[in-house]
């Protein structure tokens, strides 16, 4: 079990390069940052490395709102106040008002778990620096109980960010980093196998056609993700749309059916038809 490597599973599909990168980051004991196009898989990527190695999975998932405090634990005061008020005898131990956060959670787990920070980018700069010694030490002190609490496994940090904003660099120096890339289109390909294993090849050659014409445009606001793919493809065979249905005498930018699941703001969606008429316009010159 403890060399036991990430290999992808049957469900997701990891490049050679992230396979690798999983797998550098875990023998360092490093905590290893993935960022990449939303849609790519990032988040996936930690349940998917705990489901390969058998690991327990802890989720945390930020906001914008997240505190740093918050993943080690809570002091719930507000709760211990209403106790105080009803005459609660709980109120004498100040411990029934600690509440566990995920890195807590996660450095209590019996075997060495895999512990998600999801979308770190989301919360305020200062969150990641403010997590720079407990992620070190693997350990922190509760000051309400004064007691120090310690990981009994070093646990296979997976980060994500969608590079809304600059990481500190002092964080930085203590991750493994990889990008992951947008799949080409075989990588893709075998995507699509995964959650459609029984999908016609012209229909899904046509599909990827189509997809990646559209990621081609220039100026797009919101480019296709690839799980924006998957719903699309996923409506194409409710709708039982045939796979000529996907292309017009000039398949380059012929605008594909139920193309919501695809482009998901008027602007993007204006451009593209501009882009079909000014096109179509030449055509009949």
């Amino acid at each position: 079990m403890a060399n036991k490597k990430f290999k992808g599973t049957s469900s997701y599909v990891a490049t050679d390069d992230l396979m690798m990168a999983v797998n550098a980051a875990v023998t360092l004991e490093r905590p290893i940052l993935i960022k990449g196009e939303p849609g790519t898989g990032k988040t996936q990527l930690a349940i998917e490395v705990a489901r390969a190695l058998d690991r327990p999975l802890h989720e945390w998932h930020i906001k914008s709102t997240t505190k740093a405090q918050q993943g080690l634990y809570d002091y719930d005061a507000v709760a211990r106040l209403r106790d105080s008020q009803l005459g609660d005898d709980r109120v004498h131990n100040i411990a029934n008002y600690i509440v566990r956060g995920k890195i807590w959670e996660a450095f209590a787990s019996d075997e060495k778990p895999v512990l998600l920070i999801d979308e770190i980018d989301k919360a305020d700069i200062e969150f990641p620096n403010d997590l720079l010694l407990e992620l070190d030490r693997m350990e922190f002190y509760v000051y309400e109980t004064k007691r120090l609490v310690k990981a009994r496994h070093r646990p296979i940090i997976i980060i994500t960010s969608n590079n809304e904003k600059e990481l500190p660099d002092a964080f930085l120096r203590r991750c493994f980093f990889h990008y992951i890339k947008f799949p080409d289109k075989e990588t893709m390909h075998r995507i699509v196998d995964v959650h459609f294993p029984n999908l016609k090849k012209t229909l899904l050659r046509e599909a990827l056609e189509a997809f990646y014409k559209i990621r081609d445009v220039p100026g797009l606001k919101k480019k296709p993700s690839t799980s924006e793919l998957l719903d699309w493809i996923k409506l194409l065979l409710a709708e039982d749309i045939p796979p000529e249905a996907l292309r017009s005498e000039d398949s380059r930018n012929a605008v594909p059916p139920l193309y919501g699941a695809l482009l998901k703001n008027e602007q993007d969606v204006h451009l593209f038809e501009q882009l079909v008429f000014l096109d179509r316009r030449m055509h009949t010159r």
